[in-house]
C-alpha cells in the first residue's frame, strides 16, 4: 500500500446502527475495515477494551494469529488520534 496514509479515503460504515471505520486503498482498489469495530458491532459491545480482550482471548483459545489475515492501517481513534488498527479487506470480513 502507499506509504502516504493521507491518500486513503476515510469512511464510517454502519452495521446494526454501529460505526465501522474503513479506508480505501487506491493501490489495490479495495476497502479495509476495522477488525475491532466489526467485533464490537456483532457483539453489541460499547467498551473498546472489552472488545479487545474478547478478541485476544478468542484467538488464544483457538491458537490463532490475527496478524496473518490483517493489515495495519492508521484510522482515527475515538480520542481523535490516528492509530494503527488491524483491518480486514472484504474477503477477511466474510
Amino acid at each position: 500500500m502507499a506509504e502516504d496514509k493521507e491518500q486513503y479515503k476515510k469512511l464510517i460504515c454502519f452495521f446494526n446502527d454501529r460505526e465501522v471505520r474503513a479506508v480505501w486503498d487506491d493501490t489495490h482498489n479495495k476497502w479495509w475495515f476495522s477488525v475491532l469495530d466489526i467485533i464490537a458491532a456483532i457483539n453489541e459491545q460499547d467498551d473498546y477494551q472489552k472488545t479487545r480482550n474478547y478478541l485476544k482471548t478468542k484467538l488464544k483459545k483457538e491458537n490463532n494469529e490475527l496478524v496473518s489475515v490483517t493489515n495495519q492501517l492508521k484510522l482515527q481513534a475515538p480520542d481523535g488520534e490516528q492509530r494503527l488498527t488491524d483491518t480486514f479487506d472484504a474477503e477477511g470480513v466474510t
